[in-house]
C-alpha cells in the first residue's frame, strides 16, 4: 500500500477527539476507516486514496485520565483544498469506538505550503545579512583604511619622556599639543601629523624646551580638566595659540570637520590670559581681531540677538548688594554648583528655590525667555558681560556660576561666583 509522508503533503488535517471510556490507537484508527466508509462515495475513499498515495499516514496521539481518553488526529492530504475540507468534515461524523461514545471536532487546516514559505523567507534574511556583513568592501573602503593603518604606524615617542608625537616634529614649525596618546591617534589619523602629547595634566620639560623653539597651539579636552591644562600652560609655556574642543567633547573623539573647525577658531595666547586672569590685555592688531572671533564662537547667543551695550538702569528699588544674599541661599546654591562641576549644565529655580528644570548652559537663554517664573540660575560656566546682559531682560534675580566677571552689580540681578559662596 502506497502511502505518503508529511513532508509530501499539501495539507494537514488536525482534529482533537475525545472519547468516553478506555480505548486504544488501534481502535479510533479502525473506527476512522470503518465509520467513514462509503460515506463520500469510491472517488473520496480513505483506503482508496492512501492506497493511491492522495492521504497519508494517519497519525493518532491519545491520553487516558480518570477513565477518558483524548487526543489530536492528524490526517495529511495532497488533494486539493475542497476534497481535503470534504475528508476533514466526515472525521466529525465519528460518533462511537468500540462501545464507547466519541466526539471529533476539526480545529484546523494547516497547508504546510505556507508554512514552507515563512522558512523560506526567513532563513533567506539570515543568508542577505550573513552576505552583507561578510561582502567584500569598495575600493574606496580599502584605501581608507590602509591609509588609516598606515597614519596610526606614523606615532613616535618625543624627547627622554617618550611623549606620543608625529613624525619629524623637529622639522616642523608649528606644533599643536594635545593631552593624550588617544587625542594624537586622532589628529593622525584625519592627516593632521604635527601634534604631539603632554602626557596628562604635568607638563614635562621637553615641552617647556620646544615651547621656545616652536609656534605653539594648546589643543585640549572641552571640560573643566582642559581648563586646568591651559592655567598651567599659560604659566610655564611660551604657547602662540589656545583652542578647545566643543563642549563636553574630547579632542579623541572629534570628527575631521570638529578639528579643522576648532583650529580655525583658535584664539592668541594675550586673550587666553585676559580669559584666565582678567587683567591682561591683547597686545597687537591680530589678537584683537582672534579676540572678536573667539567671542563670536563662545558666546551663548548668536550676535543679531544680543542687544546693543547700554548702562544698567541704577533705581534705589533695582540696586542689590552682595549682603542681601542669605545663608540658606548660600548653602543651596553652592550644593546645586557642586553638583553641576564638569557637567555644562544650567538649574532653573522657583522664588522657593526649587528645581523649574536642568537644560545644557548653551541653551540657557533661549530657554529663559520662554519661563516667567524663573527666580534664580546656577550654572556650571563663567557669567560675563554679554550673559548679564541677556539674563537682565529677564526675571531671574540670582545668576550663580563658578566664576563671576561681572564686577560692577549695576543691574537688579545679583552675579555670584563660587568665590562669594564660601567667603
Amino acid at each position: 500500500m502506497g502511502k505518503i509522508s508529511l513532508v509530501s503533503a499539501k495539507y494537514i488535517v488536525h482534529a482533537f477527539i475525545q472519547i468516553d471510556g478506555v480505548v486504544d490507537k488501534p481502535d479510533v484508527i479502525g473506527a476512522i476507516f470503518g465509520q467513514t466508509e462509503g460515506l463520500l462515495g469510491n472517488d473520496l475513499e480513505l483506503r482508496e486514496l492512501q492506497r493511491s498515495g492522495k492521504i497519508g499516514r494517519i497519525e493518532v496521539n491519545t491520553e487516558t485520565k480518570t477513565g477518558r481518553t483524548a487526543g489530536m488526529i492528524v490526517l495529511p492530504s495532497s488533494l486539493d483544498k475542497a476534497e481535503t475540507a470534504i475528508v476533514a468534515a466526515s472525521l466529525e461524523t465519528i460518533q462511537r469506538i468500540g462501545p464507547c461514545n466519541s466526539r471529533v471536532k476539526v480545529e484546523k487546516i494547516e497547508d504546510v505550503r505556507i508554512s514552507k514559505r515563512n522558512f523560506v523567507v526567513e532563513r533567506a534574511k539570515e543568508l542577505l545579512r550573513e552576505l552583507t556583513s561578510n561582502v567584500l568592501p569598495d575600493s574606496q573602503e580599502i584605501t581608507e583604511e590602509v591609509a588609516n593603518n598606515v597614519r596610526m604606524m606614523e606615532v613616535t615617542e618625543y624627547s627622554k619622556e617618550r611623549l606620543p608625537a608625529g613624525p619629524n616634529i623637529e622639522e616642523n614649525a608649528e606644533i599643536i599639543l594635545v593631552e593624550g596618546r588617544a587625542d594624537v591617534l586622532n589628529l593622525l589619523k584625519n592627516g593632521i601629523k604635527n601634534v604631539v602629547s603632554i602626557n596628562g595634566t604635568n607638563i614635562p620639560d621637553a615641552i617647556v624646551e620646544l615651547s621656545k623653539r616652536k609656534t605653539l597651539t594648546l589643543f585640549v579636552d572641552g571640560d573643566r580638566g582642559g581648563d586646568l591644562i591651559i592655567k598651567e600652560a599659560l604659566d610655564r609655556l611660551e604657547i602662540d595659540y589656545v583652542t578647545k574642543a566643543p563642549d563636553g567633547k574630547e579632542v579623541e573623539e572629534l570628527t575631521k570637520k570638529e578639528i579643522h573647525k576648532a583650529l580655525r577658531s583658535r584664539i592668541a595666547v594675550e586673550q587666553a590670559k585676559l580669559d584666565f586672569n582678567g587683567k591682561e590685555k591683547p597686545q597687537s592688531a591680530d589678537a584683537e581681531e582672534n579676540i572678536r572671533d573667539y567671542r563670536r564662537v563662545q558666546r551663548p547667543q548668536a550676535a543679531s540677538e544680543v542687544p546693543a551695550r547700554r548702562p544698567y538702569p541704577r533705581t534705589e528699588a533695582a540696586v542689590q548688594s552682595k549682603t542681601e544674599l542669605t545663608l540658606r541661599q548660600k548653602q543651596i546654591f553652592k550644593k546645586m554648583l557642586d553638583d553641576l562641576i564638569g557637567t555644562r549644565g544650567a538649574y532653573i529655580l522657583d522664588q522657593n528655590l526649587e528645581i523649574l528644570g536642568k537644560v545644557p548652559t548653551m541653551e540657557l537663554p533661549v530657554t529663559i525667555k520662554s519661563l516667567k517664573n524663573a527666580f534664580a540660575v546656577v550654572f556650571d560656566g563663567v557669567i560675563n558681560k554679554d550673559m548679564a546682559m541677556a539674563m537682565d531682560k529677564t526675571s531671574v534675580k540670582y545668576l550663580v556660576a563658578m566664576e563671576s566677571r561681572v564686577k560692577e552689580q549695576d543691574g537688579r540681578m545679583l552675579c555670584i561666583g563660587n568665590a562669594e559662596l564660601v567667603a
